[in-house]
């Protein structure tokens, strides 16, 4: 497979596509970068992001696809921080639904975030059906109750049986499941960094956010009716899910962690 191609007058031997290319796929040779024989290229597009004269393309990251950055405004180290404390988790939302073209802007930004070797391999299912999620409360809270995990729900049992209220989904009107296929050794390390930058991008379409993480664990166990529930294959695993809604409450502030606990070895 002949996976680079080359403009010789573009150019200029740098070498930056071979010096980055993690793979270690290319090598220089007489008319510019090659690529080595019985090598794996796993489409990370570093060659052809890199370089400063866009002299090389790549079957596997066409050079045509690419966004050029120069005239990208980047944040300050001020913006940058506040913009990655403002993200917060969301558990109060509006009842006003997500439109389809806001939910699939979330998941295509997903679809994006760094995976380990560029193996990406997540799927979503995107639940816009409320009375499907009432449902999977239902059963998410039976199998709760019956698990090593019913003192959460006990400790909220009263506002559930009294008031309604929704322990597993907090009245999010949406959902999104990240699968990926059972095999896929990096599978929920994939989902977090993925829906990690899903929820980044939430506020900019003035959405909120928050990790399922109760229904993960209903999700999660062996024969669990939700996986029939939501249709998931069953060559799939869930490695993830968010809750996704406007959120009925702004905050006004930033707040702090713990104090920051590092060691610099030198």
């Amino acid at each position: 497979m002949n996976l680079i191609t080359v403009n010789e007058e573009k150019c200029t031997k740098c070498e930056l596509c071979i010096k980055t290319c993690a793979a270690a796929v290319l090598k220089m040779g007489s008319h510019g970068p090659e690529e080595i024989e019985n090598t794996h290229c796993f489409a990370c597009g570093h060659c052809t992001a890199i370089c400063p004269n866009a002299a090389i393309d790549n079957k596997k990251s066409p050079l045509k696809d690419e966004i050029d950055l120069k005239d990208f405004p980047k944040l300050n180290e001020k913006q940058a921080e506040y913009f990655l404390r403002s993200r917060r988790s969301i558990r109060n939302y509006k009842t006003e639904p997500v439109s389809k073209e806001k939910l699939t802007k979330l998941i295509d930004i997903a679809r994006l975030a760094p995976t380990a070797a560029n193996s990406q391999g997540i799927s979503f299912v995107v639940v816009q059906n409320r009375q499907l999620l009432e449902q999977a409360l239902d059963i998410s809270i039976q199998l709760v109750e019956a698990s090593p995990l019913k003192h959460l729900i006990e400790e909220g049992d009263k506002r559930y049986k009294e008031d309604g209220y929704d322990l597993v989904f907090r009245g999010a009107p949406n959902l999104i499941i990240a699968t990926s296929d059972k095999n896929l050794p990096n599978g929920r390390d994939n989902a977090v960094s993925s829906l990690t930058y899903l929820e980044l991008y939430a506020p900019s379409l003035g959405l909120g956010s928050c990790w399922a993480g109760l229904f993960e664990y209903c999700i999660g166990i062996e024969n669990s009716p939700l996986l029939k529930l939501f249709n998931i294959p069953e060559d799939k695993k869930v490695v993830g899910a968010v809750m996704v809604g406007y959120p009925k409450y702004s905050y006004k502030r930033l707040v702090d962690r713990n104090p920051l606990d590092a060691t610099f070895i030198e």
